[in-house]
């Protein structure tokens, strides 16, 4: 494989593991797609836990359905959704039938940027991944991907960062719901310009879960 830097993907344990630490530790990963022969994506900087259990929020609350069936895959698996024409982009956690995910909500970009802000229609740089739905859409990630098992495929890579300085981990409640609303399940790397949300996102005062590096 063409890879941008040595591979060294997490495993699986990786994923099979309760949802918010899952979260907290994907911040500062490198998150990483190849498609029509490029690789796209940079490092995560922004997530939200969907647990397996009394949250109201989660697309599994209700059960299983063929629209949210692989979110109760393996760990590891990607569950894609479509929301307003666009996507989101889940990491399946914890055992299989569970049904619980972590969002990925922004990423910093690295590679393959001039094909992401095409993939954007030349948006800024700074609003090319800050959010769920433009980090999927930057990425080429549809509907498509939905039930790829990011472990064993080739064109998908979740590697510890390169290089990547020490930062703070803030949680706040999450974005966009109504629903088990003031569980503080939304993590993010302080200060990181590519974290989405608006003012009116923060007035809930964050909280630091800790420091990485």
């Amino acid at each position: 494989m063409n890879l941008p830097f040595q591979q060294d993907d997490v495993p699986r344990t990786f994923y099979d593991r309760p949802t918010k630490d899952v979260a907290i530790d994907l911040l500062g990963m490198t998150l990483l797609r190849k498609t029509s022969g490029v690789w796209l994506g940079g490092v995560i900087v922004e997530t939200e836990a969907y647990l397996p259990a009394g949250d109201l929020a989660s697309h599994s609350h209700r059960g299983r359905t063929p629209s949210n069936a692989s979110m109760f895959g393996t760990a590891g698996t990607l569950y894609v959704y479509p929301i307003h024409a666009k996507h989101c982009l889940n990491f399946v956690t914890e055992s299989a039938g569970q049904g619980a995910a972590v969002l990925i909500r922004a990423i910093q970009p690295v590679w393959g940027i001039p094909q992401m802000q095409s993939n954007r229609a030349g948006v800024p740089l700074q609003r090319l991944t800050s959010g769920p739905a433009m980090t999927c859409q930057a990425m080429d990630v549809d509907r498509t991907c939905d039930g790829i098992d990011v472990v064993d495929s080739d064109d998908w890579i979740i590697a510890p960062a390169k290089q990547w300085q020490p930062f703070v981990v803030t949680s706040t409640v999450r974005i966009g719901i109504t629903k088990s609303a003031s569980r503080r399940l939304r993590f993010f790397v302080d200060g990181n310009p590519f974290v989405s949300g608006r003012r009116r996102d923060h007035q809930t005062p964050p909280s630091r879960v800790g420091r990485s590096g």
